[in-house]
């Protein structure tokens, strides 16, 4: 009996001296809040070295989303998880479902409102087409509503930019979003309500007509994406489940430019707008939305288009963190935090914050770069170099510089476009049809962010080759 008090004591010494040990090494390291998990805040996590800071990520979204791969997951090509990484996957990482509210950069507090519960569903995405969304407000009072303070020593802001609707009536409330994994399912369950709604006996053919036609606003990548997916979607799995539904679908793409895929080179976009005129894909450039109702568009040149479902995908609104801090410098179109050449935003009065970061849409950089996935990427592997040589006292890295690998679109039947004409290094020139649809596969499979994902991609690609999509509403 002695002899197991003193090997139980012995045992509660050793977890109490290595608990304390770990709780006073933690305390010797510089704190380090990543805000966002995106394409730039869940990169500086993955690459940062954690053994020098002491890390906590506040963000709303318990994930990282691969958003090259949204369109495909809202029609069933990818499963959603095949999308997604969980941000706790790092042990050693503080986790808050959160939204930073307010940023006191000369205190170095943030102020941080919790994003948890189905009540936060509407400020999670201001756009949000949900209208029991606006009958659910959080309980503060209630545990694990209430705000709460985190002081730093190192921070990085990396979250993003919403949707811009450029105060167009009605697109919040009976539009689409593309951004985000959610936005992708609610997608996915619209158009498969449609068909079963078409498929009512009570329903005419004009209200069939006007149900399954499938409205794109907006001609860049992702819209162009989108209706490649859905494209593949109708005329393979829909087909056959719908087989006199199908012949009334219609897909349209607006856009109030002269021309889409506006990043890309002109024979691409001459390529994407040939094989989709073929395919019944109407593109109607230089047309101007003015209003949209429930179930009806608003185009100036046209009058009232009906519609069974908008996408809306025309640009970037700034983030609502952003556009609350009055103190740093913005540029004056994008109204993103001016940084300098090392990340670093500037105050109005000329003073450069070095225990900030701030990257990817949520930034502005000189010269100006795109908003897209790879630019955040890059510009969060150079952060996280610096972040860990200054948490070691090393000298910072060397120049951050762009390398550009090229612009890629998926455009239906196992088609892309791969444009390097501008690609900084590597083969350089343009790529179509099947070629550059294995390019476009081969490379997103590369960049998956973990084995699992991978496998998981590999999978449902060949299931959904084999087997079809999955045609199950719920």
């Amino acid at each position: 009996m002695l002899a197991r008090s003193v090997a139980v004591a012995r045992l509660a010494t050793t977890r109490v001296g290595s608990r304390g040990f770990a709780s006073s090494s933690t305390a010797l390291k510089q704190k380090l809040v990543i805000l966002g998990s995106g394409w730039g805040g869940y990169e500086v996590l993955r690459k940062v070295n954690r053994s020098v800071y002491d890390v906590t990520v506040v963000s709303p979204n318990t994930y990282f989303a691969f958003t090259p791969l949204l369109a495909g997951a809202s029609v069933g090509t990818v499963d959603f998880n095949s999308t997604l990484e969980p941000v706790r996957r790092y042990p050693d990482v503080t986790y808050y479902q959160a939204w930073a509210d307010k940023i006191d950069f000369k205190s170095r507090k943030i102020t941080v409102m919790p994003a948890t519960g189905s009540a936060t569903r509407k400020r999670l995405n201001p756009q949000i087409n949900d209208d029991s969304a606006d009958e659910l407000k959080p309980a503060v009072s209630f545990p694990g509503f209430r705000p709460f303070d985190l002081q730093y020593d190192k921070l990085v802001i990396a979250v993003g930019c919403y949707s811009a609707t450029y105060g167009t009536p009605g697109v919040s409330a009976h539009a689409y979003f593309l951004k985000d994994i959610r936005d992708a399912a609610k997608i996915r369950t619209r158009i498969l309500e449609c068909f079963e709604l078409a498929a009512q006996p009570t329903v005419t053919d004009q209200e069939r007509r006007n149900l399954l036609n499938f409205v794109i606003v907006g001609g860049g990548p992702t819209g162009i994406e989108f209706a490649g997916e859905l494209h593949d979607f109708l005329i393979t799995d829909l087909e056959r489940a719908y087989p006199t539904l199908t012949p009334l679908c219609r897909i349209t793409i607006y856009d109030v430019a002269p021309g889409i895929l506006g990043a890309f080179d002109k024979k691409l976009q001459d390529y994407a707008v040939s094989k989709y005129t073929r395919e019944g894909i109407a593109i109607k450039t230089s047309h101007h939305v003015t209003e949209v109702k429930e179930g009806v568009i608003n185009i100036k040149e046209e009058g009232e288009v009906p519609f069974g479902l908008c996408v809306w995908n025309t640009g970037l609104a700034p983030n609502p963190l952003i556009e609350s801090i009055s103190e740093l410098e913005k540029d004056e179109k994008t109204h993103s935090l001016k940084i300098n050449d090392s990340f670093h935003p500037v105050t109005t009065e000329g003073e450069v914050l070095k225990e900030v970061y701030c990257i990817g849409d949520a930034s502005a950089l000189e010269p100006k770069l795109p908003a897209t996935a790879q630019v955040a990427s890059q510009e969060a592997a150079w952060v996280a170099k610096a972040l860990t040589r200054a948490g070691k006292g090393q000298s910072p890295p060397s120049e951050f510089n762009f390398v550009n690998r090229g612009t890629m679109a998926y455009i239906g039947s196992w088609n892309a476009i791969v444009d390097r004409t501008q690609a900084s290094g590597g083969p350089s020139g343009e790529l179509t049809g099947r070629t550059a649809w294995l390019l476009w596969r081969s490379a997103y499979l590369y960049q998956a962010m973990s084995l699992r994902n991978m496998v998981s991609l590999l999978y449902h690609w060949f299931a959904t080759w084999l087997g079809g999509r999955r045609l199950s509403r719920f």
